[in-house]
């Protein structure tokens, strides 16, 4: 009878731990995002293809370690290619193993030509370049995924996640020489009853030094989603989540509890024995039950997660009801669109200030009413659009179409717009040099995020300094995308037959032929650096030593050795010399007449971070000395400082798509 009891109690044993193995052990690796910037790509067959299939191969090969951790370096100068790749900390080494393989296969075919690509999965993340990235802390590019859940109690909840991942990234950063820097943490979450625990986690690549993991886990925490139920931030070199459900292994995070002492049994009385086997069965019965339920649950929400920010979830409805709003929501958080809220007004309608029942505060873009966009077309526009996370672009929380009426809900900048600063004598000094070059960058990184680096390929076509809000630490975010229009990965250029935009800041080839492109974001750019550095609309030019706008007048002054001077007196007592002779250089590169000579925003980026780069010269910028009456202008859907109301957001109609080559 002894040994039937011992035989039922370890056969009962192997049934839990065949539970309580992990879920993620027979699952494959799961995609979150990638990024390979086309600014630098190699040729077919070429040394460095082979060096980095090489490359790949070896970390595959190398994926079953066991800190979870390698890099390696294949090829010589100048085709050395440097790679690493970096899983979960709870994981085994066979699922690490396993992602591993899958991303060595699927990076190089999601980045089939680009010298450098990242690519993260749930389960790892691995990364290839032409520089060495080494020990070396990268923050960008990141992306930011969260849960659409709000919670409750918005303001409570969001303090105890920073305090929570605070805590948990400083145990990571300080992990012992060698070991991983991974750390995962629990909290109670007593003020709420929706959820009980709130449970963190996060990561930096075992190379960095502390101080370099502190400083990134500090910079992707910072741009943790607020408000939601959980979020996470992924970066080359570490990363941050938060869920109010596990989502991590607990046995391989924590050290296993020594087993409970055998219980002794007597010989030859079945009647005390089979008490003990109830004893031991039931509690193992209840555990079963109680386990799969929370794994039930945890799934379930889990998949609510990824149904936001899963690659293909785009279309499905679980992603368009989250993000819709009822009117009568919106109505009472407006005050019912009263004036005292109104924030401003537009080409596509009116902008008012909102606060939603869980106390988060909103912008709200009422459309005007006939603009001729279907439902469907609205909705599934609103979903892609809301997809774009970049902490230099204002993020789309959701929408709401009822009846007649078409509403966008925005995250609500508190700062104004960039135009309320730099055009305004009396508030141009709140804004130094330091804090103006940073804006400057801000919005570089905004619109390289839009042309290469987001899910989509968008032209904004509405750039200027009153669609650049400003957050509470004066970072830019770039808004309105009422014009803005969504090209395929392969397309360069697009022609409309209707012009609209804002007079100042069109390129040539778009005022005047209806042809934008990447490169007429570029040229509008351009402009913003010249208006941002002088603090003078281009549009609205008090005519100066004979030039008769902003573009002119800079050429001007660049041509005669006198760059400096188109700086605001204002800031002239505290500035970088360097610095400003450079934006101007490169505000005249973006306006150049010629599209092919301007250069890209991969390009604008790499200028603004690097000093060592020289800048090439720029040539005579477009509409020089030409009057803005010299009827070269078309008047036809050309509206003075607005969009117009005639032009679908984000439309793709009536465009024709051709490629742009170099003369």
């Amino acid at each position: 009878m002894q040994s039937s009891t011992v035989f039922i109690t370890l056969w009962l044993l192997l049934i839990v731990f065949s539970v309580l193995s992990p879920v993620t052990e027979a699952q494959p690796a799961t995609y979150r995002y990638h990024v390979c910037p086309n600014t630098t790509t190699f040729p077919i067959n070429s040394t460095y293809q082979a060096n980095r299939d090489t490359l790949l191969t070896s970390l595959s090969s190398n994926g079953s370690r066991g800190n979870g951790f390698y890099n390696t370096t294949s090829g010589r100068n100048p085709d050395t290619v440097y790679g690493l790749f970096l899983c979960r900390g709870d994981l085994s080494t066979s699922v690490c193993q396993a992602c591993v393989t899958f991303a060595s296969t699927d990076i190089s075919q999601r980045c089939p030509v680009e010298r450098a690509a990242v690519v993260w999965y749930d389960e790892c993340l691995l990364r290839y370049s032409d520089e060495n990235i080494f020990s070396a802390v990268a923050e960008d590019p990141a992306t930011i995924l969260f849960n659409t859940q709000n919670t409750s109690d918005q303001v409570r909840f969001d303090s105890q996640v920073q305090e929570v991942m605070s805590d948990t990234a400083a145990q990571a950063a300080n992990a012992a020489p060698g070991a991983k820097k991974f750390a995962t943490r629990e909290a109670d979450a007593n003020f709420t009853s929706s959820f009980r625990t709130l449970y963190t986690l996060a990561q930096c690549t075992p190379d960095l030094p502390t101080s370099d993991c502190e400083r990134c886990l500090r910079y992707v925490t910072g741009n943790l989603q607020r408000g939601s139920q959980g979020g996470r931030v992924l970066s080359p070199s570490c990363n941050v989540r938060y869920e109010t459900y596990l989502f991590y292994n607990l046995n391989q995070t924590a050290v296993a509890s020594p087993p409970p002492p055998l219980v002794p049994v007597s010989r030859g009385n079945g009647r005390r024995t089979w008490p003990i086997i109830v004893a031991i069965v039931v509690p193992i019965a209840a555990s079963i039950l109680v386990l799969l339920l929370a794994c039930w649950v945890s799934k379930r929400r889990a998949k609510k997660y990824d149904a936001v920010q899963g690659g293909n979830a785009g279309y499905d409805i679980t992603t368009v009801e989250a993000l819709q709003y009822d009117f009568a929501t919106i109505e009472a958080a407006t005050n019912k669109f009263s004036d005292s809220n109104k924030l401003g007004e537009g080409g596509f309608g009116e902008v008012y200030k909102g606060i939603l029942p869980n106390q988060q505060v909103i912008a709200v873009k009422r459309l005007s009413r006939g603009s001729g966009q279907g439902d469907e077309e609205f909705k599934n526009e609103a979903v892609l659009v809301a997809k774009l996370q970049h902490r230099n672009l204002v993020r789309l929380l959701g929408f709401c179409l009822e009846r007649e009426e078409k509403i966008l809900v925005y995250e609500y900048v508190p700062n104004k717009s960039l135009d309320y600063f730099v055009f305004d004598p009396t508030k141009q000094g709140q804004l130094d040099w330091s804090r103006r070059y940073k804006i400057i960058g801000g919005i570089a990184r905004g619109i390289l995020y839009l042309h290469e680096d987001s899910r989509l390929r968008i032209i904004h076509r509405d750039l200027k300094a009153s669609n650049i809000l400003l957050d509470e630490d004066m970072n830019p975010k770039i808004s309105d995308f009422g014009m803005a229009r969504i090209f395929g990965v392969d397309q360069t250029q697009g022609t409309t037959r209707r012009v609209v935009g804002t007079y100042g800041y069109m390129s040539p080839e778009y005022a005047m032929q209806g042809q934008f492109s990447v490169k007429s974001d570029v040229y509008s750019f351009g402009v913003l650096v010249l208006e941002i550095i002088s603090d003078q609309r281009n549009s609205n030019f008090y005519e100066t030593e004979g030039a008769q706008d902003l573009i002119s007048y800079a050429w001007k002054l660049w041509k005669d050795g006198r760059s400096q001077e188109l700086l605001n007196p204002v800031l002239r007592d505290n500035y970088s010399r360097n610095e400003v002779i450079r934006c101007i250089q490169l505000g005249l590169l973006c306006v150049q007449e010629d599209p092919a000579d301007r250069p890209t925003m991969a390009t604008i980026v790499l200028l603004l971070n690097s000093y060592s780069v020289t800048l090439p010269v720029p040539k005579q910028p477009a509409f020089v000395l030409q009057s803005r009456t010299d009827g070269r202008m078309p008047d036809k859907g050309l509206e003075s400082d607005q969009s117009t109301s005639q032009s679908m957001p984000w439309s793709i109609n009536e465009v024709s798509i051709t490629e742009l080559h170099p003369r």
